[in-house]
Order: structure tokens, then sequence, then C-alpha cells
């Protein structure tokens, strides 16, 4: 079975969206999918964080317009999805010690439900390089 490694290191709202879609994409096509989440994405997995909406890094000014697209399309928001692809798929989302450092987020108790370990940079490259498909987001 093929295998898309996505290293997540934005958590905007845009990015995190993205990556749900780009998920469902692969889960479509029988991939197995492990995210890597860093930085700044870590922040979004913490709890209670999962409806923030504070973050849209790549065009802030189009933050109200992007909100009311994504109503009116009725999208999931990121969490949905990835929830729903992980029901689809075999999905492993790992944060980055060091991102889970940055914000405060030492044990897997202080994450949501779709966190399935912390890891390491040197498992994430690995994985890439080992990956059929590698994104960064």
């Amino acid at each position: 079975m093929a295998k898309m490694v996505i290293g997540l290191s934005s958590g905007s709202i845009d990015k995190l969206v993205g990556a749900g879609v780009i998920m469902s994409g692969a889960a479509a096509a029988d991939m197995d999918i492990e995210v890597y989440v860093l930085l700044t994405a870590a922040r979004a997995f913490l709890k209670g964080n999962e409806d923030l909406d504070d973050s849209y890094v790549e065009y802030p000014h189009l933050k109200n317009e992007m909100k009311a697209k994504f109503s009116e399309l009725k999208m999931n928001s990121w969490i949905e999805s990835f929830r729903q692809v992980k029901e689809m798929a075999n999905v492993k989302v790992y944060i980055c010690s060091l991102a889970g450092k940055m914000w405060d987020g030492n044990s897997m108790e202080q994450y949501n439900d779709l966190v399935d370990g912390f890891t390491g940079i040197f498992q994430y490259v690995e994985a890439a390089n080992e990956a059929d498909l590698h994104m960064n987001l």
C-alpha cells in the first residue's frame, strides 16, 4: 500500500482545511497517511483549540470572506475532516516533541483525540524519505 506523509507546520485554518482535503484524496486512493505536526500546527491540536479561528496565514485580509465561503459550501471544520479521514483510512498523527514543548503540550492528555503520539524530527525525516508521496503544508 502506498504511503503519504504530511509535514504540517502551519496551524492556520486555511492550511488545516487544505490538509483535511488532501488527506481525503489520499484515503480515497487507499493510501496510508502519516501527519507530522510541527511548529505552530501543534497549537491547533491542543484540547480546547479545535475551534480557534484566529489564524489565516496565507491571506489574513480574506479571513471573513473565507469563513463565509466555508459556511456557504457547508465545508466541515478541519477537525471534522481529520476525524472522517481517520475513520476511512489508516491515519496516524504525531506531534513533534519540540513543537509540543513550544505550546506547553508535554503529555498526550493535553491533545485532542486525533493525536496518536509524539515523535522527533528524525522520525519525520525518515518517514518523508520513505514515503511514496511527501507534502509540507
